[in-house]
Protein backbone atom coordinates (compact mmCIF):
# COMPACT_ATOMS: atom_id res chain seq x y z
CA UNK A 1 0.00 0.00 0.00
CA UNK A 2 1.13 3.56 -0.78
CA UNK A 3 0.27 6.45 0.66
CA UNK A 4 -0.45 9.77 -0.89
CA UNK A 5 1.86 12.68 0.88
CA UNK A 6 -0.24 15.17 2.24
CA UNK A 7 -3.25 13.20 2.10
CA UNK A 8 -5.49 12.01 5.74
CA UNK A 9 -6.68 9.19 3.09
CA UNK A 10 -4.49 6.07 2.51
CA UNK A 11 -4.80 4.83 -1.13
CA UNK A 12 -3.75 0.70 -1.74
CA UNK A 13 -3.99 -1.63 -4.21
CA UNK A 14 -5.96 -4.73 -3.86
CA UNK A 15 -4.83 -7.90 -4.75
CA UNK A 16 -7.96 -7.88 -7.95
CA UNK A 17 -5.94 -4.57 -9.26
CA UNK A 18 -8.53 -1.86 -8.51
CA UNK A 19 -7.64 0.90 -5.80
CA UNK A 20 -9.41 0.79 -2.33
CA UNK A 21 -9.63 3.95 -0.32
CA UNK A 22 -9.16 3.72 3.48
CA UNK A 23 -10.27 6.14 6.32
CA UNK A 24 -6.75 5.98 8.92
CA UNK A 25 -7.71 5.07 12.18
CA UNK A 26 -6.22 5.10 15.91
CA UNK A 27 -6.12 2.01 17.99
CA UNK A 28 -6.23 2.74 21.91
CA UNK A 29 -4.40 1.59 24.38
CA UNK A 30 -6.04 -2.16 25.07
CA UNK A 31 -6.42 -2.85 21.13
CA UNK A 32 -2.30 -1.93 21.15
CA UNK A 33 -1.52 -4.39 24.27
CA UNK A 34 -4.33 -7.09 22.18
CA UNK A 35 -2.40 -6.60 18.74
CA UNK A 36 1.49 -6.94 19.92
CA UNK A 37 3.24 -10.09 17.90
CA UNK A 38 4.60 -12.03 20.59
CA UNK A 39 8.06 -13.89 20.50
CA UNK A 40 8.33 -16.77 17.92
CA UNK A 41 9.38 -19.85 20.05
CA UNK A 42 12.64 -21.22 18.60
CA UNK A 43 13.07 -24.85 19.38
CA UNK A 44 17.22 -26.23 18.35
CA UNK A 45 16.77 -29.57 16.72
CA UNK A 46 19.75 -31.80 17.25
CA UNK A 47 22.52 -32.15 14.56
CA UNK A 48 22.10 -35.00 12.15
CA UNK A 49 25.21 -37.56 12.13
CA UNK A 50 26.94 -36.76 8.93
CA UNK A 51 27.71 -39.85 6.61
CA UNK A 52 31.63 -40.41 6.95
CA UNK A 53 31.64 -41.26 3.20
CA UNK A 54 30.42 -37.30 2.59
CA UNK A 55 32.20 -35.31 5.17
CA UNK A 56 34.78 -33.65 3.45
CA UNK A 57 38.64 -34.78 3.76
CA UNK A 58 42.15 -33.02 2.79
CA UNK A 59 44.50 -34.48 0.69
CA UNK A 60 47.28 -35.92 2.21
CA UNK A 61 50.51 -33.55 1.68
CA UNK A 62 53.59 -34.12 -0.34
CA UNK A 63 57.16 -33.30 0.05
CA UNK A 64 58.56 -31.42 -3.09
CA UNK A 65 62.47 -32.60 -2.74
CA UNK A 66 65.21 -31.03 -4.29
CA UNK A 67 68.64 -32.86 -5.08
CA UNK A 68 72.42 -31.78 -4.94
CA UNK A 69 74.51 -32.09 -7.75
CA UNK A 70 77.94 -30.59 -9.40
CA UNK A 71 76.63 -29.15 -12.45
CA UNK A 72 74.26 -26.06 -11.30
CA UNK A 73 75.66 -22.94 -9.40
CA UNK A 74 74.23 -21.90 -6.30
CA UNK A 75 73.10 -18.92 -7.94
CA UNK A 76 71.15 -20.97 -9.93
CA UNK A 77 69.24 -22.73 -7.01
CA UNK A 78 68.40 -19.93 -5.43
CA UNK A 79 67.16 -18.42 -8.49
CA UNK A 80 64.86 -21.46 -8.78
CA UNK A 81 63.62 -21.29 -5.28
CA UNK A 82 62.26 -17.71 -5.50
CA UNK A 83 60.92 -17.56 -8.84
CA UNK A 84 59.01 -21.13 -8.65
CA UNK A 85 58.54 -21.72 -5.13
CA UNK A 86 58.12 -17.42 -3.86
CA UNK A 87 61.03 -18.09 -1.06
CA UNK A 88 62.78 -15.40 -0.02
CA UNK A 89 66.02 -14.75 -0.54
CA UNK A 90 66.92 -15.79 3.59
CA UNK A 91 65.23 -18.59 2.88
CA UNK A 92 66.49 -19.68 -0.55
CA UNK A 93 70.00 -19.46 0.69
CA UNK A 94 69.24 -21.56 3.93
CA UNK A 95 67.60 -24.00 1.56
CA UNK A 96 70.55 -24.07 -0.92
CA UNK A 97 73.23 -24.94 1.32
CA UNK A 98 70.84 -27.58 2.78
CA UNK A 99 70.65 -29.17 -0.72
CA UNK A 100 74.22 -28.91 -0.46
CA UNK A 101 75.65 -30.22 2.57
CA UNK A 102 73.16 -33.00 2.61
CA UNK A 103 72.33 -33.65 -0.47
CA UNK A 104 68.84 -33.06 -0.69
CA UNK A 105 66.32 -30.66 0.87
CA UNK A 106 62.49 -30.47 1.29
CA UNK A 107 62.09 -26.80 0.00
CA UNK A 108 58.05 -27.34 -0.62
CA UNK A 109 55.32 -29.05 1.29
CA UNK A 110 51.52 -29.32 -0.28
CA UNK A 111 48.86 -31.46 -1.97
CA UNK A 112 50.06 -33.93 -4.39
CA UNK A 113 48.40 -31.59 -7.28
CA UNK A 114 50.35 -28.57 -7.05
CA UNK A 115 53.36 -31.04 -5.77
CA UNK A 116 53.75 -32.75 -8.84
CA UNK A 117 53.23 -29.20 -10.47
CA UNK A 118 56.21 -27.88 -8.52
CA UNK A 119 58.68 -30.98 -9.50
CA UNK A 120 57.59 -30.27 -13.47
CA UNK A 121 58.71 -27.24 -13.07
CA UNK A 122 62.23 -27.73 -11.10
CA UNK A 123 62.41 -30.54 -14.03
CA UNK A 124 61.70 -27.84 -16.66
CA UNK A 125 63.43 -25.22 -15.64
CA UNK A 126 66.31 -26.63 -18.22
CA UNK A 127 70.11 -26.81 -17.05
CA UNK A 128 72.25 -23.53 -15.78
CA UNK A 129 73.69 -21.06 -18.26
CA UNK A 130 76.45 -20.56 -16.24
CA UNK A 131 78.32 -23.91 -16.34
CA UNK A 132 79.07 -25.43 -19.28
CA UNK A 133 79.06 -28.74 -17.62
CA UNK A 134 75.33 -28.68 -16.99
CA UNK A 135 73.53 -31.07 -19.09
CA UNK A 136 69.84 -30.80 -17.71
CA UNK A 137 67.79 -29.52 -14.86
CA UNK A 138 68.40 -30.16 -11.50
CA UNK A 139 67.05 -33.33 -9.49
CA UNK A 140 63.93 -32.85 -8.17
CA UNK A 141 61.39 -35.54 -7.01
CA UNK A 142 58.38 -35.67 -4.38
CA UNK A 143 56.99 -37.65 -1.70
CA UNK A 144 54.39 -38.42 0.53
CA UNK A 145 54.99 -36.63 4.15
CA UNK A 146 55.61 -39.34 6.61
CA UNK A 147 52.49 -39.91 9.00
CA UNK A 148 53.21 -40.42 12.48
Amino acid sequence: MVAESGSRYTKGVCRSGSIAIREPFAMNESQETEAAVAEPIVTARPRAETDRATQTRRQPPYNVVVLNDEEHTFEYVIDLLTKLFRHSLPTAEELTWRIHSSGRAIVYTTHKEKAELKRDQVLSWGPDPRMSISKGPLGCYIEPVPTD
